[in-house]
């Protein structure tokens, strides 16, 4: 990768803090901060009213449970907070129970974005968190979203293009949807 010049040997690694300007920068921060929060939004309504049973929930002999899916997401974001400040850190958590898992996730969003809004340097570009953590745990959202629908328990659909979500807001209280359909 070319950067003013110079050629990066770890394209992995963020030089956004040094070679970009500090309003490109910002405006980088902000976008994956908006992204953080959808997840938070996102994945809030999907796991929010949850039935108990729905935890171990298995569509086929080979899929993930919801409750393997939300431990997976607490690991990413994890991770994402790890690779924020630079290191490589990944670990597989052994899932606990739905609450804490919910509670783990939000937890996890918070720490992460609190790193994201502080003005401490990215170890890794905001493309590359966006790309890698923030993308696949958008995935799993719209998994466990679908598992919600196939299990008979499903929640429903939303104009996500007019919801209240905003950067910072990334804890389980979320504004109420503002336009929903069956």
């Amino acid at each position: 990768m070319c950067s003013r010049g110079r050629v990066s040997s770890d394209p992995d690694v963020s030089q956004a803090d040094s070679d970009e300007s500090s309003e490109l920068t910002a405006g980088k921060r902000a976008l994956l901060r908006h992204a953080v929060a959808t997840l938070a939004y996102r994945g809030g309504k999907a796991v929010r009213n949850a039935p108990p049973e729905f935890a171990e929930f298995r569509a086929g002999d080979v899929t993930r449970t919801p409750l393997q899916l939300l431990a997976h997401l607490g690991d990413l974001l994890d991770w994402a907070h790890s690779l924020a400040e630079g290191d490589q850190r990944w670990q597989v958590a052994t899932p606990g129970t739905w609450d804490a898992e919910c509670a783990r996730f939000f937890a996890a969003l918070v720490t992460f974005d609190e790193y994201l809004a502080s003005d401490r340097p990215l170890g890794r570009s905001a493309e590359r968190l966006l790309q890698g953590p923030v993308a696949d745990a958008l995935t799993h959202v719209g998994q466990l979203t679908m598992l919600r629908r196939l299990a008979r328990m499903p929640v429903r659909s939303e104009n996500f293009a007019v919801a209240d979500i905003v950067a910072g807001r990334v804890s389980s209280e979320q504004t109420p949807p503002k336009y929903e359909f069956d």
